[in-house]
């Protein structure tokens, strides 16, 4: 019997994928752990050397564009990968990572002795609390998202997001379908590669924390 209606004639699936990489390792900025921010802090060594290792990983492969925060690692990060791609990186202050106001620069510990109700709360209320003049991630996930899914649905096949580990964590957590009180179980250490295809109007994270190939270097 023929078929009245032709040939089944679905659209075809127009696959893109999306790279997610955590910007290199910095140059500490003093001992103990702080809180960093909006802060602009170069990469150190190492964070060069994971820049060139994923250079050489992307510079074989057909990106359509590279985004990336407009903070100094990033920045670096990306012009090393671009600059072997011929690509010249998109600098987004959307991209920034999670503002932490008045604590920015700060060590933890001097947080907690200074305001321990503070410190307490925003380890009780993660995903809520900002600190003073800063950013919550709930906040930081309403400021990215919006990007995030303009590049995606208007990349033609692959791009690459060069950010950091909140923006990431947020970004994954939407995809998840985690709550944001969660954000930290997921690991992203400095300079690695998280994976996400998009079809069909949906998500598909495909990997998450991939280290560069750079022999006896395991920063976190």
């Amino acid at each position: 019997m023929n078929n009245a209606h032709g040939p089944d004639t679905k659209e075809p699936i127009h696959q893109r994928t999306i790279y997610l990489l955590r910007h290199g390792a910095i140059n500490s900025p003093g001992q103990g752990r702080r809180y960093i921010g909006w802060q602009n802090l170069a990469l150190s060594d190492v964070g060069r050397t994971q820049a060139h290792a994923w250079a050489d990983y992307f510079s074989s492969m057909s990106l359509d564009g590279i985004y990336c925060s407009d903070l100094t690692r990033c920045l670096e990060t990306a012009r090393i990968i671009a600059a072997r791609c011929s690509l010249e990186p998109q600098a987004l202050p959307e991209l920034r990572e999670i503002s932490l106001g008045e604590w920015e620069g700060r060590r933890f510990d001097a947080v907690r002795a200074a305001d321990p109700h503070e410190f307490q709360r925003r380890g009780e209320q993660i995903a809520e609390h900002r600190p003073p003049g800063g950013e919550s991630f709930n906040d930081l996930q309403h400021r990215v998202w919006p990007v995030f899914t303009k590049l995606a649905s208007g990349a033609p096949q692959a791009i690459l997001l060069v950010t950091h580990a909140g923006v990431i964590r947020v970004l994954l957590c939407r995809l998840l379908g985690m709550p944001l009180k969660n954000l930290f179980r997921i690991g992203l250490a400095y300079g690695t590669l998280s994976i996400v295809d998009f079809a069909h109007r949906e998500y598909r994270v495909q990997a998450v924390n991939i280290p560069p190939r750079t022999p006896g270097i395991g920063e976190k």
